[in-house]
């Protein structure tokens, strides 16, 4: 019965679909150190080794164009810019040759980070979870269908704060490509309508401050923009 929930039951998170409609959001997760330049500047090293993947609960999500109000426990939070691949079809055991027929469309993301919180969880070896899928840590603009954006693997990607480019690189940096992410990460997760995956960001992270204004692009993809408001 509907109405035998002791609680208020959560509202659907969503994105809007470019052209119309909306693109619900079931689980979200992400690709760590998927550019060699970001790997290296984050101190790793940045040969084709497994890919690694955390997760964003889906409320973390808010809407490009949203003021956002600064995170606490933070004071070092960093962007992340990504292309955002949003899951069409359910899946398990893919193959590369059919991952790409799972994707319903592509967005633009922001994976914002705690960097002190993951710096300290890193150093104590524990999991970095509230590093990473804290409130509001998934900015993402419109999802465009496939129709529309077809499977880009090129393009410029890169992030400005105030004006000022930040982050500036090619979705052909990617050292996993989108295809074989997914045919990895299905090995251990089934896939799902409503899942994005978020596939790593190129070099030049660095600090947000309260008052910044974000814009990431993506090429032949969108962008998305979000406003940290004064503390």
């Amino acid at each position: 019965m509907a109405d035998d929930y002791v609680v208020p039951v959560p509202a659907t998170v969503h994105l809007p679909v470019a052209g119309g409609g909306r693109f619900p959001i079931r689980r979200i997760y992400c690709v760590g150190r998927n550019y060699a330049e970001h790997a290296i500047e984050m101190g790793h090293d940045p040969d084709r080794e497994p890919p690694f993947f955390f997760s964003k609960p889906a409320d973390a999500v808010v809407a490009s164009g949203s003021a956002l109000r600064f995170p606490s426990m933070t004071d070092d939070l960093h962007h992340e810019i990504e292309l955002v691949v949003a899951i069409g079809t359910e899946g398990s055991e893919i193959s590369e040759d059919e991952a790409l027929d799972r994707v319903y469309g592509y967005g633009v993301g922001l994976d914002m980070t705690r960097r002190d919180v993951q710096a300290t969880a890193k150093k104590m070896g524990r999991p970095w979870d509230l590093a990473k899928g804290f409130d509001a840590s998934a900015p993402c603009g419109p999802i465009r269908s496939v129709t529309d954006v077809g499977h880009p693997s090129a393009g410029a990607i890169t992030l400005s704060v105030n004006g000022e480019v930040r982050q500036s690189g090619d979705l052909a940096q990617q050292i996993w490509r989108v295809p074989e992410v997914i045919a990895y990460l299905s090995r251990y997760v089934s896939l799902a309508p409503g899942d994005l995956i978020m596939t790593g960001t190129p070099a030049g992270v660095t600090r947000v401050q309260p008052g910044d204004e974000l814009n990431g692009v993506v090429e032949g993809v969108g962008e998305v923009n979000v406003r940290y408001l004064d503390r």
